[in-house]
């Protein structure tokens, strides 16, 4: 089901409940269903290559993607290089989301999901994450003149509290796991604005353009697999939103192989897509993904399998060696990142990455996130 397409310029849009079939007018103050389901803007009309805004040098160049009438809230962020390396054998093209200003891709969501709720007269805001989202949603709040609280796991890095806190955001650290935080925030979602990077229906708007970006970095086709780490699966529910608009619109012939890996020691998505019992849970350096209960975990197995895609559980020491094959190659990247180099070596042998294609690998967060583990793990 696609949304209402343009009128007098706006995007007209409104929010699908995949679970249900149940519709939703379109409201930045709504981030889920009556029931309890999350919500997704329902597809919207694609773009072709002269729809882009190629004077604006941040992801607001396809602003015509986007949905509403937002007034565009940047940092710069988008735009971010694509950097042909090799691998083993292997020559692939990593995306460097660290490029972003927070140094993470989450950025892309932040910006688009705080702009619609600054446009609705929100005047704070409450966040849960575990680093990265929490730092972005926090210096989009402060750009938009927003007071953000962010709570986050007791363990959560020293480095990525301090960024968050320096942006002016009040951090609670919540005692127990990531999943105990997102509890805690969903609790007090009833008394204040809860602008989740995990359940608000515009984080996936914002994260949905690096399909476009990707579109324009290749010369405005699809790549042939894009292999990314998830927790709770926003860059895959992007990917999949953002290349399937583009299909509709036929500007790309076909959609890319989603290709998702995830720590083995927690790894819910790719046992759900697998169809198997996940292991037992147990602390991973790639902290960017202990999300034991993704709040989308169906929508984001569908759209793997929507692509023709796979996911692979990684193990702990083979993170930590593609975090140093990394840095050996210039690229420094948190072990949360270091996840997705990991699975190339897994994916080739599949079958999943396949000689003469383009591959695109997602490095979503800096090294710089993260300088307790990669001590241990560089040595």
């Amino acid at each position: 089901m696609d949304a209402l397409s343009k009128a007098g310029g706006v995007v007209e849009y409104w929010y699908a409940d995949e679970r249900s079939g149940t519709r939703y007018p379109g409201d930045p103050l709504r981030w889920r269903g009556d029931d309890g389901a999350p919500l997704t803007v329902a597809p919207l009309p694609g773009l072709a290559p002269g729809d882009v805004e190629t004077g604006v040098r941040s992801l607001w160049r396809y602003r015509a993607a986007l949905p509403g009438d937002l007034r565009p809230l940047s940092l710069g962020e988008g735009c971010t290089p694509l950097v042909p390396r090799p691998w083993g054998d292997a020559e692939v093209r990593f995306k460097l989301e660290w490029f972003s200003p927070t140094g993470s891709f989450k950025d892309r969501g932040s910006s688009v999901m705080v702009a619609a709720l600054a446009g609705a007269g929100v005047t704070d805001l409450l966040e849960d994450s575990s680093g990265n989202g929490g730092s972005s949603v926090s210096a989009y709040s402060a750009a938009a003149g927003i007071a953000a609280t962010v709570l986050a796991p007791e363990g959560t890095s020293a480095a990525k509290v301090l960024q968050t806190r320096a942006y002016g955001a009040t951090v609670e650290l919540v005692p127990g796991t990531r999943d105990d935080t997102a509890a805690e925030a969903v609790r007090r979602s009833a008394t204040t604005t809860y602008a989740s990077h995990n359940w608000h229906p515009f984080f996936l708007q914002g994260t949905k353009t690096l399909a476009y970006e990707l579109w324009e970095d290749l010369g405005f086709r699809a790549p042939d697999a894009v292999v990314t780490v998830a927790g709770a699966g926003s860059i895959v529910l992007g990917l999949d939103l953002g290349f399937g608009e583009l299909l509709a619109a036929g500007s790309i012939a076909r959609r890319p192989r989603l290709l998702v890996a995830q720590p083995r020691n927690c790894s819910p998505i790719d046992a759900a897509f697998h169809d198997r019992e996940p292991p037992p849970f147990a602390p991973t350096v790639a902290e960017g993904t202990a999300i034991r209960h993704p709040v989308r975990l169906p929508e984001v197995v569908a759209a793997i399998r929507r692509s023709g895609g796979d996911t692979a559980a990684i193990e702990e020491d083979a993170i930590a060696v593609a975090a140093r094959r990394l840095a050996a190659l210039g690229l420094y990247a948190e072990p949360t990142s270091a996840s997705a180099a990991a699975a190339i070596d897994v994916f080739r042998a599949r079958g999943a990455i396949r000689p003469g294609e383009t591959t695109v690998v997602v490095l979503t967060g800096s090294g710089l996130k993260a300088p307790d583990k990669l001590r241990e793990l560089l040595g």
